[in-house]
């Protein structure tokens, strides 16, 4: 069935107009992402089709390339294109303002805003996020990106950033993939190295935060310090 064939109060974007995006269910929300159908196939048809590709997981469906994305019939790479974009707008939605100038307050400001960016990435990432004498942020460095199961981070790629921009002081953050915040071996040891190579140049290390699945620890607040 064509969106066309379907009555005014059933079609998503006149729903949307009438009654809300909240109304809408989220291949309604896709469908008008995707605007157009093509042959044989309508707008809502290849956002059931792209959704059950995730398993119904939009979640999953953001971490679907464009290539895997334009599998679907009727979804060619300008589409793909438009629905990363969108998934892309939603994940930096989803981070809470720790913006540069923002003063550091708690470990949660460090977890919010890194949540969305790490929450689904399949391998670690290493950042470092710079402050200033009074804590308040200069920028975020990804310092390294590793393996499935472990990054290798040197103290002198990690501490170069943090000279260059003359920051007074750092956190570190990092993911777990398996969703697991756990602080492993290596995460203890690697943040001691840093926090000592820390201590020689200036630098003060205020934390080191593992983001796993909906949670995190804090070096500092759950005792690894």
């Amino acid at each position: 069935m064509r969106i066309s064939d379907l009555s005014p109060a059933e079609r998503p974007r006149e729903k949307l107009l009438a009654s809300g995006a909240g109304a809408l269910s989220v291949t309604e929300l896709l469908a008008i992402v995707l605007r157009n159908g093509s042959a044989g196939s309508s707008a809502v048809t290849q956002a059931r089709d792209l959704l059950a590709q995730a398993g119904g997981s939009l979640r999953r469906l953001a971490a679907l390339g464009i290539a895997d994305l334009s599998r679907v019939h009727g979804v060619g790479s300008a589409k793909a294109a438009e629905i990363v974009a969108c998934l892309e707008i939603a994940k930096r939605y989803g981070e809470e303002e720790f913006e540069p100038g923002a003063a550091f307050r708690s470990s949660y400001d460090v977890y919010a805003h890194f949540r969305e960016r790490l929450a689904d990435e399949r391998c670690e990432h290493f950042y470092a996020v710079l402050l200033d004498n009074k804590h308040r942020k200069i920028r975020d460095v990804r310092v390294s990106q590793g393996s499935l199961t472990s990054s290798i981070v040197h103290p002198r790629e990690v501490f170069l950033p943090v000279i260059r921009e003359s920051a007074a002081a750092v956190i570190f953050v990092h993911n777990h993939p398996s969703g697991d915040p756990t602080p492993s071996r290596e995460d203890i040891e690697i943040t001691r190295r840093l926090r000592e190579v820390g201590d020689l140049v200036g630098v003060r290390v205020l934390d080191h935060l593992v983001i796993g699945r909906g949670r995190y620890v804090s070096f500092v607040d759950d005792g690894y310090w």
